[in-house]
Order: C-alpha cells, then sequence, then structure tokens
C-alpha cells in the first residue's frame, strides 16, 4: 500500500538526510509507518518536502543499514517494522542528539534472541576451546607484564607465523614484509589508509564485503563498484572502471569471493594484474577463505608481488574470536602499514597476538582447521540434500552457499519473512558497498554458527519452507 506519508523537518539538528533518517525511524517506531508500508518513491518525496533527490536516497539509505527498511529496485521501500528498530538500540549519538557519523554508516539491526544464526561465516565450535585455554594460561604465566601492558613491539614468533600462515603452493612471503594485525577488517582498512589519501577512489566488486566498503567511506576515500552481470570482476570490468574512474587501490576476494563463491580463473588473474599495473592500480588481496582449500590457484601476490598486499587470518578458519590476521606488504610498505594499523585500532594485544601465533607455529592452528574443513563439507553435504532442486551456489568447503530465490520472492522480503520464521540469513543488500540499481534476487545462507547437526537442519528446513511457499504468505497489510 502507498503512503502519503509527508515528514516534518523543520525540529532537530544536523543535515536534512540526517532530520530525515530520525523521522522516519521515530514514526516507525511510533506507528505512524507501521510494517509492510511503502515509502514514498525518492523523486516524489524531494519534490513534496523542497530537497534534493540525493538527500532523499542518502537517508533511505541509512535506514536500510538500520534494518528498517527493505528496498528493491522496480518494487520500492518498505517498512520492515518496529521490531528490528527496538532491537537496533539507541546508537552513539552526537552531544546534540543526532545520530553520530559511525553510528549512521555501519549500524545495523542484527536480532539474534531464539533464532537460528545463519548470517555469519565465523568458524564452526570443533572443541576448540580446550586448546586456546591451554595455550592462553601458558602464555600468562610465561608473559604475565606483557599481558598486562601496551605491546611496544612485536616478536619475531608474530612474524614468523604470519609467514607460515600466509604461505600457499610455491609462493612463500619474506619476513619483511609481515605486519601482524587485530584480525582481517583491521589489515584491510590499515591497507587503504597507508597507501591512499582522502578523496582517493577505492574500487570494490559490485557485491563484496560491504562493510569494508561502508569503512572505507568512512575514513574519507570514495568507493567505487564494478557492476557486472554476476557482482564479480572481469577483466574487461576492471578495465572500463580503471580506465573511467582511475582509482588508487582495488579490493578483491579472487580466491572464493563473498558472497559469490567465485573463484577467478589464473587466466583472468593475469589479465587483472597487467590492467593494474597498466593503470598504477595496487591490489588488495584477501584470501580469508582461500585457506579453506586444499589447491587453490595461483595468487594475486605471487604474480604481482610489486604492488599486491595479500591477507589473511584465523576467522572462518580456526577461532573468530582470536582476531588473529596477518596482511603481507610490497617492499617498503610494511611500516606504513604497521603505523596506519596502530593509529585505526590503537595496536594489537599482546594476548591475542601471541595467542595467534602459538596456535600457529605449534601446529594446533592447522589440526583445527582440518576438523573445521571436515565439519564444513559435513553441513555443506546437508545443505545439498535439503536444497535440491533449487537454484544455488556451494561448495564443499566453503562455509556458506548463494541462493537464487525463485518468483515471486525479493530478497529483502525473504530475509524478513525468514527471520518471522526463526532464521536469519543475508540478503543482497547486505554485500553491496553502495546503492545500485541491479538486483540479483539472491540471499546467502551460513551454517556454521548454528550448535549441532540437529540445528542447522532445522534452519536449511525453514528455509526450504520460505522457498516453496513463495511471498503470499508474508506480505503484510497492517
Amino acid at each position: 500500500m502507498m503512503t502519503n506519508w509527508r515528514p516534518d523537518l523543520s525540529q532537530g539538528v544536523g543535515p536534512l538526510y540526517l532530520k530525515l533518517a530520525a523521522r522516519i525511524e521515530d514514526d516507525i517506531q511510533s506507528g505512524v509507518l507501521p510494517a509492510g508500508a511503502k515509502l514514498p518513491p525518492q523523486r516524489n518525496l524531494a519534490f513534496d518536502i523542497g530537497v534534493t533527490i540525493g538527500t532523499v536516497g542518502r537517508a533511505y539509505a541509512l535506514v536500510r543499514e538500520r534494518g528498517l527498511v527493505s528496498g528493491e529496485v522496480g518494487r520500492g521501500t518498505y517498512v520492515l517494522g518496529r521490531g528490528a528498530a527496538d532491537e537496533a538500540g539507541a546508537g552513539a549519538t552526537s552531544d546534540a542528539g543526532a545520530p553520530s557519523a559511525m553510528t549512521d554508516s555501519l549500524r545495523t539491526a542484527r536480532p539474534v534472541a531464539g533464532k537460528i544464526r545463519m548470517d555469519s561465516t565465523a568458524a564452526p565450535d570443533v572443541g576448540q576451546g580446550p586448546t586456546l585455554e591451554r595455550l592462553m594460561s601458558e602464555l600468562i604465566k610465561e608473559h604475565p607484564h606483557e599481558a598486562a601492558t601496551y605491546t611496544r613491539q612485536w616478536p619475531a614468533a608474530w612474524v614468523e607465523a604470519g609467514r607460515s600462515w600466509l604461505s600457499a603452493g610455491d609462493w612463500r612471503p619474506d619476513a619483511g614484509g609481515i605486519v601482524p594485525t587485530l584480525g582481517g577488517h583491521a589489515a584491510i582498512l590499515a591497507v587503504i589508509a597507508a597507501v591512499t589519501q582522502p578523496g582517493d577512489k577505492v574500487a570494490f566488486e559490485q557485491l563484496t564485503f560491504a562493510s569494508i566498503a561502508r569503512s572505507t567511506n568512512l575514513i574519507g576515500r570514495r568507493v567505487v563498484a564494478m557492476e557486472t552481470p554476476d557482482g564479480t570482476i572481469t577483466p574487461d570490468a576492471f578495465e572500463r572502471l580503471c580506465a573511467q574512474q582511475h582509482p588508487k587501490l582495488v579490493f578483491l576476494m579472487p580466491t572464493v569471493q563473498n558472497p559469490t563463491l567465485d573463484i577467478v580463473s589464473e587466466a583472468d588473474r593475469h589479465a587483472i594484474v597487467a590492467i593494474a599495473r597498466k593503470y598504477n592500480v595496487w591490489l588488495l588481496e584477501d584470501n580469508i577463505y582461500g585457506s579453506l582449500l586444499d589447491d587453490g590457484p595461483v595468487m594475486l601476490a605471487e604474480l604481482a608481488p610489486d604492488r599486491t598486499f595479500h591477507l589473511g587470518g584465523l576467522s572462518k578458519v580456526v577461532s573468530a574470536g582470536v582476531r588473529g590476521g596477518w596482511v603481507w606488504c610490497p617492499s617498503n610498505f610494511a611500516p606504513r602499514v604497521m603505523t596506519a594499523h596502530k593509529m585505526i585500532t590503537g595496536g594489537l594485544p599482546f594476548m591475542l597476538g601471541e595467542l595467534a601465533a602459538r596456535l600457529v607455529m605449534s601446529g594446533e592452528a592447522g589440526a583445527v582447521r582440518s576438523r573445521v574443513k571436515a565439519e564444513i563439507a559435513a553441513r555443506e553435504r546437508l545443505a545439498r540434500r535439503h536444497f535440491e532442486g533449487l537454484d544455488f551456489v556451494s561448495h564443499p568447503a566453503t562455509p556458506f552457499l548463494w541462493m537464487k530465490l525463485p518468483d515471486p520472492w525479493l530478497s529483502g522480503n525473504f530475509k524478513k519473512a525468514g527471520e518471522d520464521e526463526g532464521v536469519l540469513v543475508d540478503d543482497e543488500d547486505e554485500f553491496k558497498g553502495g546503492r545500485s540499481e541491479q538486483a540479483f534476487h539472491r540471499i546467502r545462507v551460513s551454517f556454521t554458527v548454528p550448535k549441532g547437526h540437529a540445528e542447522v537442519e532445522r534452519g536449511f528446513a525453514a528455509i526450504r519452507r520460505l522457498v516453496d511457499s513463495g511471498d503470499v504468505g508474508h506480505v503484510s497489510y497492517s
């Protein structure tokens, strides 16, 4: 149902788009905008209240990130209801009472109580607890002072652990380029901050690790996206973007792309490297999921060590809570990335850095990874059985699948319907770093967080019921 809602922006402080976003949120909370209500088209609302279309677009994007509305190309923007807003919480505010810039950019409603979480790819629980307990106890006994203070310098073992963990095939990074980091997210942002300046353009695939794209905007860099039929990089799209937009750096997940599971062919890797050289673009290669493969393809860092930053970590294969990560840098860039990492994160705590290093150097990380891979393979087999006949992409070594929704489902509506049925999935908007007119009508279904196969199967069964039922039973007319 189309709403004739017209907000009053005479009250409040801050830019108009923040006032409009706050008014939308307030009216959802109060019930003025009920669940299922359709917000006015951006052009119409801009005319009615005397602002630019861009102002309305930014406000709509904010409330979508907060989990309050769902937007689908060709259908409009619909209110998800007060429950999503309640779960989001009050959030950070400025002294004047308006939402802070960081809250607006990154806040997202993520209700979890009583839900089966199929929206996270953290390493599954395969009994890591006793190993982590033993190693932490040992390191605190051996280094009580270091565990209680700031980390001033990195032990050589931390670098060697990173060198060991990042090595693959015939490639072994040199120790001088290794920087231990507070996980993969911190590593990526440190590299971007180290090699670009505010106002520089950073390129992403259309579907990507959207939290990084939004964080890139937050630190003053401009995000540009490659639009392709599948949302992932192709050499032609990359060259066209380089020629037109002139990015300083491109972020890629060439081995098991999130969320599409795409693995870039070796021929395309060579082409991408050649294009990066031609246009003088830095390559940032995230191999966080690639470490789950037994025989991965040649890495960009091996093909172009002079312009590739290569990162990996423990979150998907050992333990997300350890926050262990490493990035390998081209010659002479490690000090710059190390400094940027400290400025952005405050530094790597001794306990986490030492724990990550001990996990790798003791062989425990490799042993856990083997058990994690076996568990992922078992759960992926369950997925293929439950979703037989549906259109989806999966791999025995990866902790999620990418499912095409049949008509008439829209991904945002399916996500809300899944939440109502007790299962959380990610719709495609979770992987868009910015606004896009392209719709893929897909969801990502992850399966490593549920405890045990019985809970995994309950989640799969709920998703299958929804897919088969169509959306007619899940449209709100309240």
